[in-house]
């Protein structure tokens, strides 16, 4: 293929897959291991900036040490070839083949207890990564894949931080950083995200894997990032009739303005959200099992029951 370049002696670049406002992440082979990977490489106009680049540092080695099935693996780092500019930094990935949710709901309505099921595996991630001292600070549909098997992974900690990072700087912390779809309340004010921000945004996702759209939107994200701190979503029921009262306040809790009133772990999210999840259908038209995935397993499992198949 033309164009092609070995990338620290050992990955062979093909064809971008993914864009970020941080890098570029490109398929690649590991010409040693001779196996697919996705390499991320800091953009060539923010490679020159060393904030940029310890930044980028800081995710390689947050992702590095959350191993989980959920989260997506990082398998190397190093910095650039010739022709990049002060070697640029770039981190060699597991190579998810498969759709993001945003893929995903692009298509269409999920059935209740499919989405459920994909946000049970993004809450398992999160408390993997929340235990580690770790917060996305990202997380949306376009950042959650999901491989050909159906399984979760979170991916894109561009944005992570180190619950105890010292080194982050006042305009890092205090700059809104996200989406403005899914920002705490917190992030839109320029405060400190923590575990709780991560679970309020997944409970954006949530509320859109079940009705098709996010809880606020506006012509602007500076109209939809007042409304996050602002004013109250409409109950995800109002939306799509087969919502149940039970998923309606589980919702109501995941976006509470005030942090200290919402879910303060993932797993009180996943405990609240599975028992309101019992009796839903799935796209197979088979009952969810009455304990679906949790934080503790291992992953995004089938919902279907042998007999459904």
């Amino acid at each position: 293929m033309t164009g092609e370049r070995l990338l620290g002696g050992r990955y062979q670049l093909r064809e971008v897959v993914g864009y970020g406002g941080m890098a570029d992440v490109h398929l690649a082979r590991d010409v040693h291991l001779d196996r697919w990977v996705a390499v991320k490489i800091l953009r060539d106009d923010l490679a020159r900036d060393p904030m940029f680049r310890a930044r980028f540092r800081r995710e390689a080695q947050a992702v590095a040490g959350l191993n989980h099935p959920t989260i997506v693996a990082v398998y190397d780092i190093g910095h650039g070839d010739e022709g990049r500019p002060e070697g640029a930094p770039f981190m060699v990935m597991e190579y998810v083949a498969g759709r993001s949710l945003r893929d995903l709901l692009d298509d269409g309505e999920l059935a209740l207890a499919d989405a459920v099921q994909h946000e049970l595996g993004v809450l398992s991630a999160l408390a993997v990564s929340h235990q580690a001292g770790v917060v996305h600070r990202d997380i949306k549909p376009a950042n959650v894949m999901l491989t050909l098997i159906g399984a979760v992974k979170v991916v894109d900690f561009g944005i992570a931080r180190s619950s105890g990072d010292r080194d982050a700087g006042v305009t890092e912390t205090r700059a809104v950083l996200g989406t403005a779809q899914y920002l705490s309340p917190e992030q839109v004010r320029g405060e400190l995200a923590d575990a709780r921000s991560d679970l309020y945004s997944a409970g954006c996702l949530l509320y859109e894997l079940l009705t098709g759209r996010p809880p606020f939107l506006g012509d602007s994200p500076v109209a939809v990032a007042y409304q996050h701190v602002h004013e109250e979503p409409a109950p995800a029921s109002t939306h799509r009739d087969q919502i149940t009262p039970a998923l309606d306040d589980v919702l109501r809790k995941a976006l509470e303005k005030d942090r200290e009133n919402r879910f303060q772990s993932a797993r009180e999210f996943t405990d609240a959200l599975q028992s309101a999840a019992k009796g839903l259908v799935d796209e197979n038209g088979c009952l969810a099992p009455d304990h679906l995935t949790s934080p503790a397993g291992q992953g995004h499992e089938d919902l279907c029951h042998t007999s459904c198949r």
